[in-house]
């Protein structure tokens, strides 16, 4: 929303200055988005032209001798046809920058004559589209002064941002409203129009919309006879060009000047071509319309249109045809002055692409109660701009709806912002912003009565925010949380706290935290699992961002691939966030995942030949996956001791070098691997890449304790014994099965399992491998005898042949 100070300053009698006034506009809600003060059209003066002689190298340019007020006349080589001696314009010195040309002045050297400066065209100080020659002023005009002080160009524009639920300020007066009731001045208020009607306008109106009498809750209608268009005066014009809009002629620059003055969008008809009554309808089915854009559009029944007997003459609400379009030749001009429905004006400026500065009032919502007035008010622009007599006006209303009221104790501010406003003060501050206030029942109690203009108010907690945004939001002072008394009580869930410890124990061992999309292709989704109708968006930002990720690992790739295709191979990133199973709550995971590449392990990265002695320099592999995945794990707090590892994985992992890691039979904690080369293929990723996904929130809780104290070291004050044992089994048993039956021998005894050596060979036999497990074996309350070590040795061999079909290698 953009206007001038003088503008402004037309509804609102203040002295405040312009940083003042924008100060103020921000703190009351209404937040300053720029401001132009003008200061580009000072450099610019009031010359005259003492000489004109014709160049001697050209005959369209002109040397002048310029009296810029400065004492010593100033050269300037110009080729406007209109230059002559004894002419006042306006003239730039080098240095100058011209905004209507884009170029910064110096001295030029044109045919061999030297030129300081440029007497300038309306366009090229944005005044005009006018090129034809130099600006002409009158003889009186000062010379040596501001030309843009003389010429009105000095007048700041201020854009401020307006939030969808302020239709009020979409005005400037409703802006002015707003600042008076701050304190900023007071609300300048425009006596009713009076002029005289004669007769009746002829054209009758009629609503078409059988039960869908919202779409147009009201319409009027003026025929003005006798109205000489022409051009607009200057100092309307010169507003509508400050903030963006072009001249066209007096009655479209009236209706234009009333939609940003009033808020109040308005249409003009040219009545001579309006044939018969009009009708408020749907529009039918492949209707088309020629409107004032020059463009065509095919309407739909969902559009709300003006027609006469000739067919279509405006999308209500929207924008006006070109057949009905006033120019110069409009000699009688029916003025309309409507409501819409906002929800539908929306529809239907999305549906045919049309922004308009109509559309954007009337879906947020105009005031209804200013209709007839404001056709009143733009009667009274068209009489004292292009004359005319106007007649009676023809309205069509639907009932009427009784004012909203709220019931609003004075408590509430104080309860839901913290302020201390006294009830004069919120009383004064809502009868400022035009609410009518009532005592209640109850002492500090007032009912409230919203104004028409305010569609945004709907109950005590949208009054609380008025006193709250006049008073002024800077005067809630900042208090801190109160302390809760008991100790160690626990602010984090148990899902956030694993998060930061999963982000923590990733980044320490050398990952980089990214921040993917949380929507990928298609394509893409299914490949990993998705790909389900009830994930796509219905309206995505881009084509190949359809599906809600059911893995984090596709973006993780695609990222990898991007920094390798920048000259960065090795790269290790990870991120903690959400997956999507399904569209219901439950169905949205936190994970925990991460992607390896080239050479980026745990022990550093490149080439170097130190690093290949610690592992560095060899391309990451399953082994390095499994190691970030399980690191999660136990930062978690998960007892590793029930971790299991089995082969395999899902589809997206190469098949012989990934695996599942489960607590238990059942729950799955996650996957590690190396990616199928088919994976890679279809996410046009390529390189040594091994990956993991680790579920945070299937991870078991905690068991609670009573105490958070740690429990007493207890330690065996009996020597710890390892013994070895070698079993031959069939090559298909997992190392793990042999570690768990060993295990689960004599949990008491057993403190620790761990396989040392894995053999394959023809003296085994064939299909067979060996596996040698180191035991521990902590005796807890004796010294073991040997015969308590022969008892123990021959149930682990025995739990082991019973669990796996192994037998001990001789």
């Amino acid at each position: 929303m953009k206007f001038t100070l003088s503008w402004l300053k037309d509804h609102l009698d203040t002295d405040a200055s312009l940083d003042e006034i924008c100060t103020r506009l921000t703190a009351i809600g209404l937040e300053v988005e720029d401001i132009d003060d003008k200061a580009a059209f000072k450099p610019f003066v009031i010359a005259k032209v003492l000489s004109a002689e014709k160049h001697p190298q050209a005959d369209k340019l002109k040397v002048l001798m310029v009296d810029i007020g400065a004492g010593q006349p100033v050269q300037v080589v110009c080729g406007a046809p209109n230059a002559r001696e004894g002419l006042i314009g306006a003239f730039a010195a080098p240095g100058a920058y011209v905004p209507g040309i884009d170029v910064t002045l110096s001295v030029g050297n044109i045919r061999g004559v030297e030129s300081r400066g440029m007497m300038c065209s309306e366009r090229e100080l944005q005044m005009s589209d006018s090129h034809d020659g130099i600006i002409d002023l009158p003889a009186d005009a000062p010379v040596g002064t501001s030309f843009a002080a003389y010429a009105g160009l000095d007048d700041p524009i201020i854009e401020i941002n307006l939030t969808p639920n302020r239709p009020d300020c979409t005005s400037i007066h409703g802006i002015a409203r707003d600042l008076a009731a701050s304190g900023l001045g007071t609300l300048k208020v425009r006596p009713a129009p009076a002029f005289s009607v004669q007769g009746e306008t002829p054209v009758k109106v009629s609503l078409d919309l059988g039960t869908d009498t919202h779409l147009c809750p009201g319409f009027s209608l003026r025929l003005v006879r006798g109205v000489k268009n022409g051009p607009s005066p200057a100092w309307m014009q010169k507003r509508l060009l400050a903030i963006g809009l072009r001249r066209i002629n007096a009655l479209v620059d009236i209706t234009n000047y009333m939609t940003f003055d009033m808020g109040r969008p308005m249409h003009v008809f040219d009545a001579a071509k309006v044939k018969g009554d009009l009708t408020v309808r749907r529009a039918v089915e492949g209707e088309t319309i020629l409107a004032l854009d020059q463009r065509t559009y095919t309407l739909t029944p969902n559009t709300v249109v003006i027609a006469d007997e000739n067919g279509l003459e405006s999308i209500g609400g929207v924008m006006g045809g070109e057949h009905s379009g006033c120019d110069e030749t409009t000699t009688d001009v029916l003025i309309e002055s409507a409501l819409w429905d906002p929800m539908n004006i929306a529809r239907t400026g999305r549906s045919l692409g049309i922004i308009t500065d109509a559309r954007y009032r009337f879906e947020r919502g105009v005031d209804p109660a200013y209709m007839v007035p404001g056709l009143d008010r733009t009667t009274e622009l068209v009489l004292e701009l292009c004359g005319g007599t106007p007649a009676e006006a023809n309205i069509v209303e639907g009932p009427k709806t009784a004012p909203k009221t709220v019931d609003f104790p004075v408590s509430e501010v104080k309860r839901l912002t913290g302020l201390e406003v006294s009830t004069d003060e919120s009383v004064a501050i809502l009868r400022g912003l035009g609410f009518p206030v009532k005592d209640g029942a109850e002492a500090e109690r007032f009912t409230v009565t919203v104004p028409s203009w305010r569609p945004d108010v709907d109950g005590k907690a949208d009054l609380v925010e008025e006193v709250m945004r006049i008073h002024g939001v800077d005067h809630i002072r900042p208090v801190p949380l109160e302390r809760d008394v008991s100790v160690n009580t626990r602010i984090l869930t148990t899902l956030q706290i694993r998060t930061r410890l999963a982000k923590r124990a990733l980044a320490a061992r050398g990952m980089l935290e990214a921040v993917t999309w949380s929507f990928i292709p298609k394509a893409q989704a299914t490949l990993f699992g998705g790909g389900a109708p009830a994930l796509a968006l219905s309206n995505p930002i881009a084509a190949d961002m359809s599906d809600m990720r059911p893995s984090l690992l596709p973006g993780l790739l695609t990222a990898a691939q991007r920094n390798a295709d920048k000259g960065y191979g090795d790269v290790a990133i990870f991120e903690v966030s959400g997956t999507y199973e399904n569209d219901r709550p439950e169905g949205q995971r936190r994970v925990a995942g991460g992607i390896r590449r080239g050479t980026a392990s745990l022990a550093g990265a490149g080439r170097a030949w130190s690093n290949a002695s610690r592992g560095g320099g060899k391309p990451v592999d399953v082994y390095d996956a499994k190691a970030d995945a399980l690191a999660v794990l136990e930062a978690c707090g998960v007892p590793m001791g029930n971790v299991q590892i089995e082969a395999g994985a899902p589809g997206w992992f190469h098949p012989g070098r990934s695996g599942t890691i489960k607590y238990g039979p059942k729950i799955t904690l996650g996957y590690f691997g190396e990616f199928h080369p088919k994976t890679l293929e279809a996410l046009d990723v390529s390189g040594a890449l091994a990956g993991f996904e680790v579920f945070v929130d299937a991870l078991p809780e905690p068991k609670k304790k009573a105490t958070r104290t740690k429990p007493a070291l207890e330690l065996s004050p009996f020597q710890a014994v390892k013994r070895d044992f070698a079993f031959v089994v069939d090559r298909a048993v997992e190392a793990a099965a042999i570690v768990k039956a060993a295990s689960g021998a004599d949990r008491k005894l057993v403190a620790g399992v761990t396989v040392f050596d894995v053999f394959e060979g023809a003296a085994l036999g064939e299909a067979k491998k060996s596996v040698a497990v180191e035991v521990v074996i902590q005796p807890a309350d004796r010294t073991l005898t040997d015969e308590d070590f022969e008892a123990l040795t021959a149930k682990i061999v025995a739990n082991v042949t019973k669990t796996t079909g192994g037998v001990l290698r001789g």
